[in-house]
């Protein structure tokens, strides 16, 4: 399985972000999770949400409210959606599939894409 990060680079404060990951190798309807996680600069990972294999959605609660994660299954993507970004919102996104709900490590046992990076300043 392999996952490929879409690269939005530059986002202006306040602006939405979306990012796509494209999945190949399996459907993203089998049974992993779907993560989206963020490093940022001098950070760790901080996991963001994931969707389930059957379409279920959870967040971490620290972005509850401005974020949402979509899915399209006719093209085996999922969606990381982001409101009103922030300086504070810039770092490496990642997506990942496993068969854990949340991740804050690099575990063998995941799929993870490359990463894409992304600024957020005016």
């Amino acid at each position: 399985v392999q996952l490929q990060e879409s690269c939005p680079g530059l986002v202006l404060p306040w602006q939405p972000l979306s990012l796509t990951c494209t999945v190949s190798g399996g459907p993203i309807t089998r049974d992993y999770f779907w993560s989206w996680i963020r490093q940022p600069p001098g950070k760790g990972l901080e996991w963001m949400g994931a969707m389930s294999y059957s379409g279920s959605a959870y967040y971490n609660p620290s972005l509850s409210g401005r974020i949402s994660i979509s899915r399209d299954t006719s093209k085996n993507q999922f969606t990381l959606h982001l409101n009103s970004v922030s300086p504070e919102d810039t770092a490496v996104y990642y997506c990942a599939g496993s068969l854990k709900l949340s991740i804050d490590s690099k575990d063998p046992d995941d799929y993870w894409g490359q990463g894409t990076q992304v600024t957020v300043s005016s």
